[in-house]
C-alpha cells in the first residue's frame, strides 16, 4: 500500500486528502489523454497480478506485431527488469520505479514520456505495477484498460477483485497452454464470474509460449487504433515542456 496516498485507507490518509490526490491525478490523466489522442497513439493500461504474464504478453505481441510500432513504460517497485525485457524484445521502453507506490499514476506516466519517442508509436503500453487493487483506481490517460489474468490464479479473481474487472475493457486470459495441467480450472466458472462484474464481458485466451490467441489480441488492438489525421500535434504545444524527446 502506498505511504503517500494510502490507496483509500482513511486511517492513513483522510478522505479529503485522498480526494484531492485523485482530482489532481484526473487532471494529469486528461492531459496525457489529450496528447495520446492528438498524436494518434493508442494508449493501453495493462494491469494484472505479479506473475500474470503482462511482460510475456507484450514480448509475444512484439514477435507478431505485423508492422505495428510499439512502445511502453513499465512500472515496478524496485527494478527495471521488465523494461529491459521489453527492450530486448524490440519494444522501446522505459522503467518507472515507484519505490513504495503499488500503482502508477498519471504524473509518473507524464514524466516518463519525456525523452521517449512515443509519438512515433502506434500502440503505447503502460504496464502497471503488479496488483489487482490500487491500479484500478487511477486513470492514466489510457484509451482502454486491459487486465491480464493467468489461468494459474483461479476462476474467482473477478469476484474477489471486482473493481479491477469492472473497469476493464478486455481480459486477456494468459498461460492457457497450462490448462491441461490444471484439472480443476473451469472456463465456464470464470466466464460466469466475469459476466457478474464486467459491464461488457470480453475475454481473449492467449499463450505467450505457443502464440495461441495472439492474432486475436492484435486484431483487438488494430480495431481500436485511432486514425491519424493531417492535423498534427504541433497545433497543441506547451511552452513549459516538450514531450517529443
Amino acid at each position: 500500500m502506498c505511504t503517500d496516498c494510502g490507496c483509500g485507507d482513511t486511517h492513513l490518509v483522510p478522505v479529503a486528502v485522498h480526494e484531492k490526490i485523485l482530482a489532481k491525478n484526473d487532471r494529469d490523466a486528461r492531459h496525457n489523454r489529450e496528447h495520446f489522442v492528438e498524436a494518434g497513439v493508442l494508449a493501453i493500461n495493462l494491469m494484472g497480478s505479479p506473475g500474470s504474464g503482462k511482460t510475456a504478453l507484450l514480448e509475444a505481441t512484439a514477435r507478431a506485431a505485423r508492422g505495428l510500432r510499439l512502445g511502453a513504460v513499465s512500472g515496478d517497485l524496485a527494478t527495471d527488469n521488465d523494461a529491459r525485457r521489453l527492450e530486448r524484445a524490440g519494444i522501446p521502453a522505459k522503467a518507472i520505479t515507484t519505490g513504495n507506490a503499488c500503482h502508477l499514476d498519471a504524473e509518473m506516466v507524464h514524466a516518463a514520456l519525456h525523452g521517449m519517442g512515443w509519438r512515433e508509436t502506434d500502440v503505447f503500453f503502460i504496464e502497471n505495477v503488479g496488483n489487482l487493487v490500487c491500479p484500478a483506481v487511477y486513470d492514466l490517460g489510457e484509451a482502454a484498460n486491459v487486465v491480464a489474468l493467468a489461468v494459474t490464479e483461479g476462476e474467482d479473481k473477478p469476484l474477489k477483485y471486482p473493481t479491477m474487472f469492472r473497469g476493464a475493457d478486455l481480459v486477456v486470459l494468459t498461460k492457457v497452454d497450462l490448462l491441461p495441467h490444471l484439472g480443476d480450472f473451469s472456463m465456464s466458472t470464470l466466464r460466469d464470474a466475469l459476466a457478474r462484474v464486467m459491464p461488457e464481458p470480453n475475454v481473449i485466451e492467449v499463450s505467450a509460449r505457443t502464440g495461441q490467441g495472439i492474432e486475436q489480441w492484435l486484431s483487438w488492438l488494430e480495431a481500436r487504433r485511432p486514425r491519424r489525421t493531417k492535423v498534427g500535434v504541433h497545433h497543441h504545444e506547451h511552452a513549459h515542456h516538450d514531450h517529443s524527446g
